[in-house]
């Protein structure tokens, strides 16, 4: 008979993921309030200096990401064995994680719109299953419709790539 604090193979433990997700947070809101004091947390003639509020916000996100690792600590015991989640579990999650970062690393390389179309192209066709046509259509139009929204009506600039630089935008 397995031990009950025993896990599965290939699942990944509750409590690991809470003390790593919580870390995370403490280590974010760390990065808060350090780059909120570079650019100045105290109070000017005119007001709050540009770091002010997101000095409070990271000192927040420290103390709640601190708080939750200690409940995890201290109940370490009690969460012996839980799972949070298999790896066949893991798969459906990966499987639109993956392509999103490689997406975000994309827009920086090839501009927001030629990423878009390649992006929302890709989950049509390989996840929705959706034949060419509908595709294409959707792939292509969707950040059509996004670049006349914003670059033409708004006058609010995204990340454009060198096809975008090439057709003068």
């Amino acid at each position: 008979m397995a031990n009950r604090n025993e896990l599965p193979a290939g699942a990944v433990a509750t409590r690991t993921v809470e003390l790593v997700v919580a870390l995370a947070i403490v280590a974010i809101g760390l990065l808060v309030v350090y780059d909120s004091h570079r650019v100045g947390v105290g109070w000017a003639d005119d007001g709050p200096r540009s770091g002010y509020f997101p000095n409070i916000i990271g000192w927040i996100l420290t103390l709640a990401g601190g708080w939750t690792a200690g409940e995890t600590l201290s109940g370490w015991k009690a969460l012996a064995g839980k799972v949070f989640v298999k790896r066949e579990e893991l798969k459906p999650v990966l499987l639109v994680l993956v392509p999103t970062i490689v997406y975000v690393g994309m827009i920086g390389l090839i501009g927001i719109y030629i990423a878009s179309a390649i992006y929302i192209g890709a989950f049509m066709r390989f996840q929705g299953k959706y034949k060419w046509p509908a595709t294409l259509g959707v792939a292509i139009c969707v950040p059509a419709a996004i670049f006349v929204l914003f670059e033409l009506w708004f006058l609010v600039p995204l990340p454009k790539g060198p096809i975008e630089r090439l057709l003068g935008f």
